[in-house]
């Protein structure tokens, strides 16, 4: 399911326009996004929670040279599914 599906679904749902059903998806989503990069976590009861880490500068490899890189830190979204969520893809 893409952004536009979900959008459609919202909307046929809850009988709203396409145009509405996007601008809630937008919405959703920026609100997610905005709160992680603000570096706090954004968590949806039984679906799971986004927060962001903060990976150390590391030692890589150049996979076209094999020559030796060095990887500046970085800070990265990470997703943590719900128990729910893990249980009901498991088929629990």
């Amino acid at each position: 399911m893409n952004k536009v599906e979900l959008a459609n679904k919202i909307a046929d749902t809850y009988k709203l326009s396409k145009k509405a059903g996007g601008q809630i998806v937008e919405m959703v989503f920026g609100e997610i996004m905005a709160s992680v990069k603000r570096g706090q976590d954004a968590a949806i009861a039984g679906f799971g929670a986004f927060r962001v880490v903060d990976r150390k500068p590391r030692m890589g490899v150049n996979p076209k040279t094999g020559e030796k890189i060095s990887i500046p830190a970085t800070r990265v979204p990470k997703f943590k599914p719900a128990k729910a969520f893990k249980d009901l893809v498991k088929g629990k």
